[in-house]
């Protein structure tokens, strides 16, 4: 009988790992959310999944996408045009700060599925495209080097090392989801300037009249509800 061809089991299921490696990739995510010095650059990370989060809102809401900046101090920029209010600009808004955490809890879910590759060419697909509206060298510069991380994953190593980083990278979306609200809760708190006024909390807050306060609650409220869901899936719970 002749072989079969290889099963390139993008859409496949592959193995579950040692509940051990589960636990180990969900403390070196910790560690590097955690120390303030650490933070200041993997927060880079999470400035990606926060623009992507607001430009791939605005493209399903119908608004028109300019561009996208990402920052060497994390801070990120994404243009869009269109209705200056409604619908479509209030989730655009809102998906920022949910953007992090909702990418970690559907990552989880996807390892819970134990579909390890798929989520890795997924979120290769998403920074390729991401990088389309990227328009300045800072941002093609961080957008490419982690779409590289993912494809040489993907391409070259073992599935054990693949599973430990699809693990790692979706623990640091859900933990790391969670310190950007405390942030901007701490920057709202300490200082009362125009900056801190144009905060996503402070533009949504104008958009509906809605309180800011209530908007950064939101952003509490589905980072770490998005943390107990993820980490309970990841840690097969």
């Amino acid at each position: 009988m002749a072989d079969e061809m290889p099963d390139l089991h993008i859409f496949g299921t592959q193995a579950a790992p040692a509940q051990w490696l589960v636990i180990a990739t969900g403390i070196a995510a910790l560690a590097v959310v955690l120390p303030h010095g650490v933070w200041r650059v993997s927060r880079n990370a999470i400035t990606i999944a926060h623009e992507g989060g607001h430009g791939l809102v605005a493209l399903l809401t119908g608004r028109r996408l300019d561009g996208i900046r990402l920052h060497s101090d994390t801070s990120g920029l994404t243009v869009s045009r269109g209705r200056p209010t409604g619908l479509g600009m209030i989730l655009t808004a809102a998906a920022g700060y949910t953007a992090p955490p909702l990418l970690g809890l559907g990552g989880a879910w996807l390892l819970a599925a134990h579909h390890v590759t798929l989520l890795l060419w997924l979120a290769t697909a998403l920074l390729l495209v991401m990088l389309v509206m990227i328009r300045n060298a800072y941002g093609v510069l961080t957008v490419v080097l982690s779409g590289a991380a993912f494809l040489l994953v993907s391409w070259l190593t073992s599935p054990d090392v693949q599973s430990a980083f699809a693990y790692a990278v979706v623990w640091f979306l859900l933990l790391g989801g969670v310190r950007p609200a405390f942030e901007l809760q701490g920057k709202r708190r300490r200082h009362n300037s125009d900056a801190v006024k144009d905060t996503d909390a402070d533009q949504l807050g104008r958009l509906t009249h809605v309180p800011p306060a209530l908007w950064l609650f939101l952003f509490h409220a589905v980072s770490i509800c998005s943390l107990i869901g993820g980490g309970r899936w990841l840690l097969g719970l």
